[in-house]
């Protein structure tokens, strides 16, 4: 009995990695054989799971906040020219500032630092994880640095988000969440037309009846227009990366977790990639809550536990170990009284 355990992130609590080693650890001690495997979508905690994944090294690099505040963010390389950048370590809604958190002046210039020096290094491919923005500038910080840091150095963009949604939409639908009102949705979007009308002007490319543009606050989609950046589902791609299916493949049953499991898990998220490629092999979920209108999408898991602690993370995976290799000894037993009878 081999069980993958590939869980993404509790936001704010605990990495994809610790979730996956608390998991694996109850199995382990209850008798059962568990595979982790940290996954990510795209948002927060991407960086982490894919510079494990492809054995990145880390690189520190000096850079600016979303309202132009110093900080320090990471980027990883690795030996065959790929280059992994999380868009929140610089342009990130929940990074600190001492000033006003203006959504309109919230800017993308310092992940656009971040991937200029990804190329300087020598990157030919470098992966943007696009979720927790705090900004709606289209991406137009993002360029205006890159230009200004040398340039791509013809490297690709690749960007991964959790979302489909399209240029126009991205201030209507993500702008409340970083403290837009009505006014300045209207404002935001507005600024979005005539940049989006910009591109068509300069490079030929319209992002905005394009999917996934709307990613980051229309980032994406200036990513897309500029520099012709791929726009994929991280999820899949991230599961692709790590090898997930032959993972699978190998394991009799599969352990997810995220820190709330609820209606918005399958429209995009890991754990809705996951079950999807999962096929008959049984899926657990490990969460840190559940939403109590989550309705059929529970049917869909073999077991739902809530464990928001390292303690109750490895007694959810000792519990599962158990109660799998319980319903294996019994499948075992009936194998061979079938066989005696015959």
């Amino acid at each position: 009995m081999n069980i993958l355990v590939a869980p993404d992130s509790f936001k704010g609590t605990f990495t994809a990695a610790e979730v996956a080693g608390h998991i694996a650890a109850g199995i382990r001690a209850a008798g059962g054989s568990a595979r982790e495997l940290p996954v990510a979508d795209g948002g927060e905690g991407t960086f982490g799971v894919l510079a494990r994944g492809l054995d990145a090294r880390t690189v520190r690099v000096a850079t600016v906040g979303p309202w132009g505040e110093p900080v320090h963010a990471a980027i990883g390389l690795t030996a065959d020219g790929t280059a992994v950048v999380e868009l929140a370590a610089a342009s990130g809604l929940n990074l600190p500032s001492d000033g006003d958190r203006d959504p309109v002046a919230a800017s993308t210039y310092g992940t656009g630092v971040l991937i200029a020096e990804a190329a300087r290094h020598g990157a030919r491919r470098i992966l943007v994880a696009a979720g927790g923005s705090a900004t709606t500038d289209g991406g137009a910080g993002a360029i205006a640095a890159i230009e200004d840091h040398g340039g791509l150095r013809g490297a690709q963009i690749v960007i991964l988000s959790d979302v489909t949604t399209r240029f126009s939409d991205a201030a209507p639908v993500f702008g409340p969440q970083k403290g837009a009102g009505p006014a300045t949705v209207g404002l935001l979007t507005r600024r979005l037309g005539l940049l989006a009308d910009s591109f068509v002007r300069d490079f030929g490319r319209d992002p905005r009846p394009v999917d996934r543009t709307g990613a980051a606050g229309g980032f994406s989609g200036g990513m897309w227009a500029r520099y012709g950046a791929g726009l994929v589902s991280g999820a899949d791609y991230v599961l692709d990366l790590l090898g997930f299916d032959a993972h699978l493949a190998a394991s009799s049953a599969v352990v997810v977790g995220e820190g709330r499991l609820d209606s918005q898990t399958g429209q995009g998220k890991i754990i809705a990639a996951i079950l999807a490629r999962a096929g008959t092999k049984p899926v657990y979920a490990v969460v840190g809550s559940v939403d109590p209108d989550l309705g059929n999408d529970a049917d869909r898991f073999a077991g739902i536990t809530v464990a928001g602690t390292p303690a109750a993370m490895e007694a959810a995976g000792a519990e599962l170990a158990r109660s799998r290799l319980a319903a294996s000894h019994a499948s075992l037993a009936l194998h061979a009284a079938g066989h005696a009878l015959r």
